[in-house]
Order: C-alpha cells, then structure tokens, then sequence
C-alpha cells in the first residue's frame, strides 16, 4: 500500500504574478504552462517571481521590440 503523503508526483502549486497579480498553476513536474512558450527570458529580477502567460509574452515584446 502507498501512503499519498509520499506520491512522487510533484503537487502543483499556485502562483500570483508578480506583475499584474494574476494567478495561475506552476506544474513543478516539468509540464509547466511555460515550458510551452517558445521565448525564453533571464531570471527575474530581484524581488519578481513568475509571471503570467499575458505578462510573459508582453515582457518578451518589450525585449524583442527592434530599435528605432
């Protein structure tokens, strides 16, 4: 018998963004919503955590936005 206490599956945690307070699921396993996005950013900065979908892909535009 297996105790539930001791699954090997990661629980899911929930998250409020840390730009527009938003929440969401973070899928510890590796299956995180994110991990689907194709831009990758650097880690947060100080004091931020994840952000949501709408945010991630708004902080990628600003980045990816050509100068003019």
């Amino acid at each position: 018998m297996t105790n539930p206490k001791e699954s090997s599956l990661p629980e899911s945690r929930r998250l409020a963004c840390s730009r527009c307070g938003a929440e969401f699921g973070c899928d510890l396993s590796g299956t995180c919503w994110c991990a689907e996005e194709t831009a990758r950013l650097p880690m947060p900065i100080k004091g931020e955590d994840c952000l949501c979908r709408e945010c991630l892909r708004k902080a990628v535009m600003t980045i990816a936005k050509p100068m003019t």
